[in-house]
C-alpha cells in the first residue's frame, strides 16, 4: 500500500487501536506483544497486563493442553483460519469467568513477520446467543429440580424450592404455587417467593373465573399477561399494580387431565415472558405435579398399609378382647339375677350401666374388624330415616360443597333388614358415583319410604316376594350427567366403567348388587342423559311378628333337659361364664381347656349331645380340627363353635359343613340358648 503523505505505521496503529473486535499480536511462542482497547475490555486486563502474557492463559483450564497441541501444529503450517463459526470456543477472562468467542488466525508470515493476528469477537451478546444461553440455562434448572424430585422424599423441600429457582432463573419479581383445595372452591398459596401480603403462604383465592389462579384453572393452559395495566380476561389485584408488577405467566399443575393449581410467576418488567418461558414453567409445573401425585400414591399406599396393619393388630386382640367382654357381659349378666341385688334399684342400676358400656365396647370392636371387610353378614333391623341421616350429614362435611343434599325420609317409615354397615356401604358408594357425574355441582337426594309395589320390571323375579308391603324402597339420587342405554344395561356387570383410566374399578355397582341380592332384595337403575340418575334399593321390611316368633323358638325351653354338653374352652374365666349360662339353660356340662384334653372323653357311651368349642385354642389342635374329629367319631354330635375374632368365623363358615353353627364372642345367654337351639336342629335335619 503507498498512500502518499500518510504516515502508515501510524494509521497502521490507529487502524490496530480503533478496531471493533478484540486484537492480539502473537509471537511465535504464544506470547502477546500488543493488544488493543476492545482487547482489554473483552479480558479484563490492561494493556500492560495482557502484553507478556502467554495466549495459554486466555485458554480455559480444561483444554488448555489441547490448546498447546493445537497451537504447536498450526505453527508448523500456518494459515488464514476462522474458528468458532460452527463450534463453541470460550476466552477466559482475568477473574476467571468466560465468555463465548468467535477467533480469526490471520499469520503474517508472508509479510516476513513470525507473529499471528489473533481477532476475538464476543458472541454471548448476540440475540441466537443469548437466548441459546438461556434455554441452557432453563435446562440446567429444570434438571436440578428432576433431581431434587427424584431424591425427595417429602413434597415441600420441592414446593420450597422449585418457586425459588424459578425466581432466579427468570429473574422476577415473585414466584407462587397455588394448590386446589379438596372442595375445589379455592386455592390455597401453598409456596411461593417474593410473595405479597395478599399472597402469603396459607392464603385462600377464591377459585373463580375472575381470580388469576381461577382463569388458568378454568382454561386450563398457560396464561401470559404482557402488561397488567392492560389486561381485561380477569380481574387484576390492586396490590400487584401497587408493587410495580407488569408482566406475568402461569401454568397448570394437572394430575392425570385435572387442574389441581397453577404456577404463576410476575415481572416488573413488561412483555417479559416468552414460548421459551413458558415450555420452561411448564417443565417445572410437571415436575411438581407428578412428585405431589407421587408423594399422594404413596400416602394413600402407606394409608393402606397402615389400615391393614390395624387390621391385622385388631384381628390378633379381637379374641382376648372379646372373651374379656364375654366375662364381663356373662358375670354382670349372672350378677343381675342374684337374689341379694334383684330389688337393689341402685345396685341394678350399676350393673344396667356396665352391662351398656360393655356392650358399646362390642360394638367398637365390630367396627375395628370391619376394615378387613372379612366380617360375617349380619341382617339386623335397621331403622331408615335415621340410617339416611347420618349418612347425609357425613356428606355434607366431606362432599364439593357445590353439592346440595336433601333426605326425604318420613320418621313413620317402617324398618327395613339388612347387614347395617353394607347397607352403608352400598349407599355410600352410589353417592360417590353421583358425586363423580356432578363435577359442577348439583344436587343429590336421598329417600325412604314402604314400597306399596314392586315396578314393574322386578315382579318377573321370583326370587321376590310379591305381597304388599315387603319391601322398604332406598333411592339415590342426582342431578348429574347421567346414563346412555348402553351404559344403563352394563351398569350393575363387573369391571365396567366410564371413568377414565385409574379412577374407577367397575365394581362399585357391581358389588352394591350383589349385596342386595344377597339380602333378599333388588335393584334399579333409572337415568336420562343429561338429566341424571336414580338408584333404588329394595330392602326386605323388618317383620316385627316374625322376628317375635323366632326370638321365642329360640327360648331357653327348646333346649332339651340335662343335655350333656362339652365345653372346650382355654380361657378359664371365659369357661366359667360359659358353665354358668349351660346350667341355668338346664344342661350338664363337662369343661375342657384344650382339645386333647377333651378328645378322650368322646367316646359312644359318654353321652354328649352337643360340642361347644372356641376355635382358637391356644397352643396345640384348633376347635375346627377337633369338631372335625369329633362329629368323625359321633356323626349325630351337634356342633357350635365360638370366636372372638370374626375372619376365623367368615373363614369356617365358608370350610364348615351346613351342620355346623358359628357363635360370636361376646354373647349373652339369650344369644348362646339360640345357638343351641339351632346346632341342635341341624344335627337332626
Amino acid at each position: 500500500m503507498n498512500l502518499q503523505g500518510v504516515d502508515e505505521p501510524a494509521l497502521f496503529r490507529s487502524i490496530f487501536a480503533a478496531y471493533p473486535d478484540a486484537l492480539l499480536l502473537v509471537n511465535g511462542q504464544g506470547v502477546i506483544e500488543l493488544a488493543n482497547p476492545a482487547a482489554e475490555a473483552l479480558l479484563d486486563y490492561s494493556a500492560e497486563q495482557l502484553v507478556g502474557l502467554s495466549v495459554d492463559a486466555l485458554v480455559p483450564d480444561s483444554i488448555r493442553p489441547r490448546h498447546a497441541e493445537y497451537r504447536a501444529g498450526y505453527a508448523k503450517s500456518p494459515r488464514p483460519r476462522p474458528m468458532g463459526t460452527d463450534m463453541e470456543l470460550v476466552a477466559k477472562r482475568r477473574d476467571g469467568s468466560e465468555v463465548m468467542v468467535e477467533i480469526s488466525l490471520s499469520p503474517l508470515t508472508s509479510q516476513g513477520l513470525p507473529h499471528v493476528v489473533v481477532a476475538i469477537r464476543g458472541i454471548g451478546n448476540y440475540p441466537r446467543v443469548k437466548r441459546a444461553l438461556q434455554r441452557a440455562h432453563y435446562a440446567e434448572c429444570v434438571a436440578r429440580m428432576g433431581r431434587l424430585a427424584v431424591d425427595a422424599r417429602d413434597a415441600s423441600l420441592l414446593l420450597e424450592q422449585l418457586p425459588l429457582q424459578a425466581m432466579e432463573a427468570l429473574q422476577v419479581q415473585v414466584a407462587v404455587v397455588f394448590l386446589l383445595e379438596p372442595n375445589q372452591l379455592e386455592f390455597r398459596v401453598a409456596a411461593g417467593t417474593g410473595l405479597l401480603p395478599s399472597e402469603a403462604v396459607g392464603k385462600r383465592i377464591p377459585n373463580r373465573p375472575d381470580t388469576p389462579p381461577g382463569y388458568v384453572y378454568e382454561h386450563a393452559r398457560p396464561v401470559i399477561v404482557a402488561d397488567y395495566r392492560r389486561e381485561t380476561r380477569y380481574a387484576v389485584p390492586q396490590a400487584y399494580l401497587d408493587a410495580g408488577l407488569v408482566s406475568a405467566m402461569a401454568v397448570p399443575l394437572s394430575d392425570k387431565g385435572q387442574v389441581v393449581g397453577a404456577l404463576a410467576v410476575r415481572s416488573t418488567q413488561p412483555q417479559r415472558f416468552g414460548d421459551d418461558e413458558v415450555r420452561f414453567l411448564e417443565s417445572l409445573a410437571n415436575l411438581l405435579a407428578a412428585t405431589l401425585q407421587r408423594v399422594q400414591s404413596e400416602e394413600s399406599l402407606h394409608h393402606a398399609q397402615r389400615l391393614e396393619s390395624v387390621g391385622q393388630l385388631t384381628g390378633g386382640i379381637a379374641h382376648d378382647f372379646n372373651n374379656l367382654l364375654t366375662v364381663i357381659q356373662g358375670n354382670l349378666q349372672v350378677l343381675e339375677e342374684l337374689p341379694a341385688i334383684e330389688g337393689d334399684g341402685f345396685a341394678q342400676q350399676l350393673v344396667g350401666a356396665a352391662a351398656r358400656a360393655s356392650k358399646r365396647g362390642a360394638e367398637l370392636t365390630g367396627k375395628l374388624l370391619a376394615f378387613s371387610r372379612r366380617q360375617v353378614l349380619s341382617p339386623t333391623r335397621i331403622d331408615v330415616p335415621v340410617l339416611i341421616d347420618s349418612l347425609a350429614d357425613m356428606l355434607r362435611r366431606t362432599l364439593d360443597q357445590r353439592i346440595r343434599i336433601e333426605v326425604h325420609a318420613p320418621d313413620d317409615c317402617p324398618p327395613c333388614v339388612a347387614d347395617p354397615g353394607q347397607l352403608e356401604s352400598a349407599l355410600l358408594n352410589i353417592a360417590i358415583n353421583a358425586r363423580d357425574a356432578m363435577p359442577n355441582g348439583g344436587t343429590l337426594s336421598f329417600s325412604g319410604q314402604l314400597c306399596a309395589a314392586l315396578p314393574m320390571q322386578l315382579r318377573g323375579d321370583f326370587e321376590l316376594h310379591d305381597r304388599p308391603d315387603a319391601y322398604i324402597a332406598i333411592s339415590v339420587s342426582d342431578t348429574g350427567s347421567g346414563m346412555s342405554d348402553t351404559v344403563k344395561e352394563r351398569a350393575f356387570e363387573p369391571f365396567f366403567t366410564t371413568k377414565e383410566l385409574g379412577r374407577g374399578t367397575g365394581l362399585g355397582l357391581s358389588t352394591v348388587y350383589g349385596f342386595v341380592k344377597q339380602s333378599h332384595g333388588a335393584i334399579t337403575l333409572d337415568s336420562t342423559v343429561g338429566q341424571g340418575t336414580t338408584v333404588t334399593l329394595y330392602i326386605p321390611r323388618f317383620a316385627e311378628a316374625e322376628q317375635a316368633a323366632a326370638d321365642a323358638g329360640a327360648s331357653p325351653g327348646d333346649i332339651p333337659p340335662g343335655l350333656k354338653v362339652l365345653l372346650v374352652e382355654d380361657e378359664a374365666e371365659v369357661r366359667a361364664v360359659a358353665m354358668r349360662f349351660l346350667a341355668t339353660l338346664g344342661c350338664e356340662v363337662t369343661p375342657c381347656a384344650s382339645a386333647e384334653q377333651a378328645l378322650p372323653l368322646l367316646t359312644q357311651d359318654a353321652g354328649y349331645g352337643l360340642l361347644l368349642s372356641d376355635i382358637a385354642l391356644g397352643p396345640g389342635m384348633r376347635g375346627t380340627e377337633l369338631a372335625r374329629e369329633a362329629q368323625a367319631r359321633l356323626p349325630q354330635l351337634a356342633i357350635l363353635l365360638m370366636s372372638g375374632f370374626s375372619a376365623e368365623l367368615l373363614d369356617t363358615s365358608q370350610s364348615a359343613p351346613l351342620s355346623w353353627e358359628l357363635l360370636a364372642k361376646p354373647y349373652s345367654r339369650e344369644e348362646l340358648a339360640h345357638a343351641l337351639v339351632t346346632a341342635l336342629q341341624a344335627a337332626k335335619g
